[in-house]
């Protein structure tokens, strides 16, 4: 084995982490969970790679009542380009992994690190949008009060409890960077010795 190869256990790593992504592409990235006296059993929205699923028309009647636009896959770039994105780095891990480059597992380490920090913050942005943007016409208006869930977490809404968290598929991507981290741990630890 060459200096600058990686080992066979981060090979395996890769591999796994290249596996959780093409499975992310099959099962929610994110959920939003809203709870109200009204709707005991509550509401949700489900993310996935390429579409919004979930109680999307009923949220969609709710919000018209506080001014928000309606949701429509078709209104996201992102649900268009995500699956590309995501089975890009699914093969930049395979890659990675055959060619074994400790350089290459730090530089995709760092691109994917960098995506998942750009893919928050653009969800951030959205959450906001549709939060703020508020009809001015709409029946319901409270004074200063802003829609926007939260990113990740809790928040009171009016009426509505919304909670935020990945689903199945944002695990796999969290599964998938920790992943890389370890490869990366053991790599720097191989070098130092």
């Amino acid at each position: 084995m060459e200096n600058n190869s990686i080992t066979r256990f981060s090979k395996i790593l890769l591999i796994t982490a290249a596996v959780f992504l093409v499975i992310s592409l099959f099962v929610p990235i994110w959920s939003i969970y809203l709870d109200a006296p009204q709707y005991p059993e509550g509401l949700s929205l489900k993310i996935w790679a390429n579409k919004i699923a979930g109680d999307v028309d009923i949220i969609n009647g709710l919000n018209h009542y506080i001014g928000m636009k309606t949701l429509h896959t078709e209104d996201f770039i992102e649900f268009t380009i995500l699956p590309y994105i995501i089975t890009f780095y699914a093969l930049l891990f395979l890659l990675t992994a055959k060619i074994a480059s400790r350089k290459m597992l730090y530089y995709v380490l760092g691109a994917f690190v960098l995506f998942g920090v750009v893919a928050m913050v653009d969800f951030w942005l959205w959450e906001y949008d549709y939060g703020h943007n508020l009809n001015p016409n709409a029946a319901i208006k409270v004074p200063g009060m802003a829609y926007q869930p939260p990113l990740i977490g809790f928040k009171q809404l009016l009426n509505f409890g919304a909670y935020s968290i990945p689903n199945i598929g944002g695990w796999l991507f969290v599964a998938a960077g920790v992943l890389l981290v370890i490869a990366s741990v053991i790599e720097i630890k191989k070098v130092r010795k």
